[in-house]
């Protein structure tokens, strides 16, 4: 549902909605989305960010596969041994989304077109021209009542997902977004004071 909300308070209360609903997300949103996502601004107006919003139940459950694959090793030292029981709540929400990931309506995944095929950490060259257009996208979900959270670790063999996703050779991945209705509610997030992660002219 459409909430009227500023600008200010769209950024203020997006926290990350792993937990989503398994009703559909209409097409007409989704287009709002990467609407949005296509007006932020890239390296010399480059304009080479490129976006799959996987709907289909056999890509989504490959996608989910990759997402299990990395996922799992990576947090499982954490899931061991939590430092805080903040930190245990959020890792108990990526394992739902890690468990649920094929269920949820939609995964977007955000790309970046090269003029030719990129490996290793090129990969990331030109994600500074991708993540304005993601954060586009995830400020206009919240608009929309959509829950959203980003996560790259689906997307670390590259050729295996350029290979689920028929992606060009020269298409590098950086970004998956699950989309959907969220089980929870927004709020407002906790961040550390501006006082402490900045500085004028030098730091200390």
């Amino acid at each position: 549902m459409t909430e009227n909300l500023s600008l200010e308070e769209v950024i203020y209360n997006s926290r990350a909605m792993r937990r989503l609903q398994t009703e559909e997300v209409p097409e007409e949103l989704l287009l709002k989305l990467i609407s949005a996502a296509n007006q932020a601004p890239s390296g010399s107006n480059s304009q080479m960010a490129r976006w799959v919003v996987a709907r289909d139940p056999e890509v989504k459950q490959k996608l989910a596969d990759l997402n299990r694959k990395h996922a799992e090793p990576y947090i499982q030292p954490s899931l061991d041994n939590p430092s805080s029981d903040k930190q245990r709540r959020m890792l108990e929400a990526v394992v739902w989304q890690m468990d649920h990931m094929h269920e949820i309506p939609a995964l977007i995944v955000a790309c970046f077109n090269y003029p030719e095929k990129v490996e290793g950490i090129d990969v990331y060259r030109q994600a500074g021209s991708v993540w304005p257009g993601i954060q586009n996208l995830l400020l206009t979900a919240r608009s929309l009542g959509l829950g959203a959270a980003p996560t790259t670790l689906a997307l670390r063999d590259q050729d295996a997902v350029r290979e689920v996703l028929n992606l060009p050779e020269t298409f590098a991945a950086l970004c998956l977004i699950p989309v959907g209705y969220p089980m929870g509610k927004f709020g407002p997030v906790s961040r550390r004071p501006v006082e402490e992660i900045m500085r004028f002219d030098q730091w200390d």
